[in-house]
């Protein structure tokens, strides 16, 4: 197919493709003439990946990109494309607070790790991440919130397992490609998604309970 009816069928405007062409998130198409590229099915599929994660998913092109590699690259592996959707979609550390403070809470959250029996370590993207959170509590003295942080963990562990479960059961090695991908990407945006919901849901709850005599 020609770019025309590539946008077509994708809803994608013709430059936003040939801007996605030239950022090297879409392949090239198979050059039939000097003035002619043809376009196959698969390149449907990334550009609905591609939107996928910068517009849902909110990924800059650049983190896009990263990701994009490591789907491409040969011999991928799930657990490296896994770390490279992490990174993607985890933002860098401020890296507020004193040296000790740090340390402090980098004790914590090894802790946590320890307390749910995860062989994750410090190198994981959303580790600093966490440590950074849990300085950020106590600056603010917060510090009570670092209780509900072993009910997050709870909860992000079945989650985790789920997701992995569901992307063993895909039937082919591009469909775990996938799975891993938009699992991670989109996973953040829908969980951030169900919980703002389930406040409002919990928050309306609680102001038309009846008060006890």
């Amino acid at each position: 197919m020609r770019i025309g009816e590539l946008a077509r069928r994708t809803g994608v405007p013709v430059p936003t493709i040939k801007y996605y062409l030239r950022e090297g998130l879409l392949p090239p198409g198979e050059r039939t003439s000097p003035n002619q590229v043809r376009y196959a099915e698969t390149h449907i599929r990334r550009l609905k990946l591609i939107r996928a994660m910068l517009e849902v998913g909110g990924l800059s092109i650049a983190a896009a990109r990263e990701v994009l590699a490591e789907v491409d690259s040969p011999g991928r592996a799930l657990h490296g494309m896994l770390g490279a959707a992490q990174s993607a979609v985890s933002r860098a550390a401020a890296e507020r607070g004193t040296e000790e403070e740090w340390e402090r809470a980098e004790r914590e959250v090894s802790e946590l790790v320890r307390r749910h029996g995860w062989a994750a370590k410090p190198g994981n993207p959303g580790w600093r991440a966490l440590v950074q959170i849990v300085v950020t509590y106590r600056d603010l003295g917060r510090g009570e919130l670092l209780d509900l942080l072993d009910r997050y963990a709870e909860a992000a562990g079945e989650l985790a397992l789920a997701e992995l479960d569901m992307v063993a059961r895909a039937p082919s090695a591009d469909g775990k490609v996938e799975g891993v991908v938009l699992g991670t990407v989109l996973g953040d945006a829908a969980m951030a998604a169900l919980r703002r919901i389930a406040q409002e849901d919990a928050s309306l709850r609680a102001q038309i309970r009846p008060h006890s005599a």
